[in-house]
């Protein structure tokens, strides 16, 4: 099957992480995937929440939003809260970014990183992971650079990529006319590594068999490595 913009099955879409985007923020990288782009910004506070307090950890939280035009038709600002989707979506974020943090070691404090899509077409949730994970990175360097830290809490690096099965093939990081119809549709956490934290995978039509999902997973692991490098690249830009 022929993809819409020329990629093997097996080749990511462009990629470009370009930190320090928002230069207000402790740490923040734009992640551009194909025509996905996420902005990513870490929020460095003395403080974590109230049912953590006194056990000298820190804790590392995700938020996600997509603006208004970030898709083809306007979407609806949450302003009574965070929907079911976008919670989960902040769920994964967090869950993912922590996996990268000795949270003892980053001591009381809470950094929240905000992941705002600004042009979505597949794979929002993976970019913001690998993003995030750049703009989580930055803003531990700056506690370093600021002497409030003496040891390194970032234990390992993360990223994230989507991976899927379409007219019975399988494909490496789907864009949206992709995962709009997938038959199966899967995202994939993993550290440098190579250590799972995460697997999410759904058959929309038939089930899945063992070997089609190992296949999947062993595809997103090698997305995942070259995700990882340009991390690296990107964090060797930062000033």
């Amino acid at each position: 099957m022929a993809r819409a913009d020329g990629r093997r099955p097996d080749e990511l879409r462009t990629i470009e992480i370009i930190p320090g985007y928002a230069p207000y923020a402790e740490g923040s990288a734009l992640i551009v995937c194909g025509n996905t782009r996420v902005l990513c910004a870490a929020s460095l506070e003395d403080h974590v929440p109230g049912w953590l307090r006194g056990q000298g950890r820190g804790w590392v939280s995700g938020e996600y939003a997509l603006l208004p035009r970030s898709t083809h038709t306007r979407t609806r600002r949450e302003r009574a809260g965070a929907g079911g989707r976008t919670q989960e979506i902040q769920r994964l974020i967090g869950r993912a970014l922590r996996a990268a943090v000795h949270l003892e070691s980053l001591g009381e404090r809470l950094i929240t990183i905000d992941c705002d899509v600004i042009q979505a077409d597949g794979g929002t949730r993976t970019a913001a992971i690998t993003g995030g994970y750049v703009a989580l990175a930055l803003a531990i360097r700056k506690l370093q650079a600021d002497g409030k830290l003496t040891g390194d809490p970032l234990a390992r690096g993360v990223a994230a990529v989507s991976v899927g099965m379409v007219g019975g093939e399988l494909l490496l990081d789907l864009d949206y006319s992709e995962d709009s119809r997938a038959d199966v549709d899967c995202n994939v956490v993993k550290t440098d590594s190579g250590a799972f934290v995460e697997v999410q995978g759904t058959a929309e039509g038939a089930p899945v068999d063992r070997a089609q999902l190992d296949a999947l997973i062993d595809m997103a692991g090698q997305g995942i490595e070259q995700l990882i490098a340009a991390q690296r690249v990107a964090l060797g830009n930062s000033r």
